[in-house]
């Protein structure tokens, strides 16, 4: 028998519903991080099924922060208008909108990332390596993995989640697929901060 309290500490840390819960500890035989894992898994298949989905919905959000020295505007998309009204969405939008505040990303995900910004970060961690004396046959596994963490970085989807960080942004945006039912996209973003440099400056 499955304890109720480990279920309701399932749904809080994961937003999955009841029965989901439910099943994800009984297939864990009732262990809390393999059951989040399973439920991560389970959210990330059904994203996928309907990551190919057209999204011409959704709002533009924005959010103000450091008493009004940081701007976002970030727009959501989804499928259909309804779903823009549910609390779900709502909240996804303000939480990506907190989110590009506080962690500042350059790009949506690595696909955006160009291929001379990466190639030249490639070639920095590569030189840190070897100046570090690492020897020659771990430097590549030394960069790639370096090159990871550039992206969670500078990636928005790659970002560990401001509110908890043992998940990333893209795997709060499949958790909410999952629960919606419905394709839904972060298509883009600016952020202002008074006093930036401006490339035309």
């Amino acid at each position: 028998m499955i304890d109720g309290n480990l279920v309701k500490e399932l749904r809080q840390r994961t937003g999955a519903g009841i029965m989901d819960c439910k099943r994800a500890l009984e297939e864990t035989a009732g262990n809390l991080e393999k059951a989040i894992d399973h439920l991560r898994k389970k959210g990330l298949a059904k994203a996928a099924k309907k990551s190919g989905r057209v999204t011409k919905e959704g709002l533009v959000g924005s959010y103000i922060h450091a008493g009004g020295k940081i701007g976002v505007l970030v727009e959501l998309n989804c499928e259909t208008d309804f779903v823009t009204k549910t609390d779900e969405f709502q909240g996804l939008l303000k939480d990506t909108a907190m989110q590009i505040a506080a962690s500042n990303p350059l790009y949506l995900d690595r696909g955006k990332v160009p291929e001379e910004v990466i190639e030249k970060e490639r070639q920095i961690l590569r030189t840190q390596a070897i100046d570090s004396g690492k020897p020659e046959k771990v430097i590549d596994r030394i960069v790639e993995g370096r090159l990871e963490k550039f992206f969670s970085e500078v990636c928005l989807l790659d970002q560990p989640f401001i509110k908890d960080p043992d998940m990333t942004v893209q795997e709060v945006l499949n958790t909410v697929i999952s629960k919606i039912g419905e394709n839904i996209a972060i298509r883009r973003f600016t952020r202002y901060q008074v006093g930036e440099a401006l490339d035309s400056e």
